[in-house]
């Protein structure tokens, strides 16, 4: 099978070894030989053991690296610093797809791009996390803009505790945040106790005072 359809019938960003295969069976003797091989012609890009994209010659679309970051390293979801600035409230462009998981820590340097995970409680995993279909790539799981204040809050280094007022200030003037008038404040509160954290429970009274 010429790579052209191989690629053909995986129009999707992130490839899996069982995929391949799939598509490979009974048109090569040996699977594995076929796939390091266009591995070694620059035809397939390996992000890590078992997983591919297509070199840009053979892509239908642009990678997303949204759904790369989903099926890299699973179960997880968008969040932190790339989901604050996915739902436009931080101002700065981020270029590292940064994920919650509930397994351990990981990070991977692809040739796309680079791809970070943050462990967090069980508890509080599914906790304002959406799901967003997309009729290429099936779909990826992103952060509320309230899970991701509160994610990145939770695990921002060195913060200590905070008042009201130094919460506000963190805010408005270290994170330039541009929150929503509409803010859930009851499911700030709801993640607050899942993760059981007093900056957090903070922060719900500090949004609950900003809102009109």
């Amino acid at each position: 099978m010429k790579t052209i359809e191989l690629a053909n019938q995986l129009p999707i960003s992130l490839i899996s070894h069982e995929m391949l295969s799939s598509r490979l069976a009974g048109t090569v003797s040996n699977i594995n030989n076929k796939i390091a091989s266009l591995v070694r012609a620059g035809d397939l890009i390996r992000l890590k053991k078992g997983f591919y994209c297509f070199a840009p010659a053979y892509r239908k679309h642009l990678l997303d690296l949204k759904a790369i970051a989903g099926g890299l390293y699973a179960p997880s979801y968008l969040s932190f610093e790339y989901a604050l600035s996915f739902h436009g409230i931080i101002p700065e462009a981020v270029y590292e797809m940064t994920s919650a998981t509930t397994r351990n820590d990981k990070y991977y340097e692809t040739p796309v791009g680079r791809f970070s995970y943050k462990k967090i409680p069980l508890q509080a995993y599914s906790l304002g996390v959406d799901w967003r279909f997309d009729r290429v790539e099936g779909g990826i799981f992103v952060a509320t803009v309230e899970k991701a204040l509160c994610d990145k809050i939770r695990y921002h280094r060195r913060l200590g505790t905070l008042s009201q007022r130094d919460m506000r200030d963190y805010l408005l003037d270290d994170m330039r945040a541009d929150l929503p008038e509409n803010m859930n404040v009851e499911l700030i509160k709801t993640i607050a106790e899942a993760y059981r954290s007093r900056n957090l429970a903070t922060l719900a009274s500090v949004i609950e005072r900003m809102t009109p």
